[in-house]
């Protein structure tokens, strides 16, 4: 795990947003396309943002989540809501090219179920990410893999539904996928993060988010979260 210090969460953004530019314009090289995994929250929403403004071969680019509350269409607590107004309102990428978590079906295992399918689709079976954007809670949770959760045990599958968490239930992606993806790229700012930092840095597995896989991992820390290490 690489773990590179910035000045402040806009560096971070900033960075972050080169860094994926880069590597859509090399995975379209090579492959034909880019299928890049998001995360929520107002740090990857100020990335998604400068992303589209970005050098992107577009037409190449497919977007997935990581994760997603459950929550009526439109609702402020969806990240499908922030993710088009930071990047689908800006970026020329087609309706068709993003593909969001079904989470307002009754059905949610099935949902989920069917997400998974999805992902064989467009990124084969079993199905390999280009980039998956995450983030770390002060918690430790990263996605939607939430400490004691039941869903932080699910390997049969690569998106699932978790109990609740901060008031609402979640669809998420688990580990077997993140764990296949070719980078894995951590956003973390904030001195809140700054313990939990140290413990991904340390491959602490009494965390959620230290399951994930280190060797093609990536942190872009600002120097409040990185303050420890």
């Amino acid at each position: 795990m690489e773990i590179r210090v910035l000045p402040d969460a806009d560096a971070v953004v900033r960075e972050a947003a080169v860094f994926i530019a880069g590597e859509a314009g090399s995975a379209v090289a090579d492959r034909g396309r880019f299928i890049m995994a998001v995360s929520g929250g107002r740090t990857p929403w100020q990335m998604l943002r400068l992303l589209a403004d970005e050098k992107v071969p577009w037409k190449g680019v497919h977007v997935v989540q990581v994760d997603e509350r459950v929550a009526p269409a439109c609702d402020p607590d969806r990240n499908l809501t922030h993710l088009r107004e930071s990047l689908m309102k800006h970026a020329p990428l087609r309706p068709e090219q993003v593909y969001a978590m079904p989470v307002d079906e009754k059905d949610l295992e099935s949902a989920a179920r069917r997400y998974a399918l999805t992902l064989r689709e467009i990124a084969g079976s079993p199905p390999v990410l280009d980039l998956v954007h995450l983030g770390l809670g002060p918690d430790g949770h990263t996605a939607s893999l939430v400490p004691g959760d039941p869903v932080l045990d699910v390997t049969d599958t690569d998106a699932a539904v978790t109990g609740v968490y901060q008031g609402r239930r979640r669809m998420t992606l688990t580990y077997p996928i993140l764990n296949r993806s070719r980078t894995v790229l951590w956003l973390v700012t904030g001195s809140d993060k700054a313990g939990m930092l140290v413990r991904l840095r340390d491959g602490d597995l009494s965390i959620p988010a230290s399951r994930v896989r280190r060797d093609h991992a990536l942190v872009f820390a600002d120097r409040a979260a990185a303050q420890r290490t």
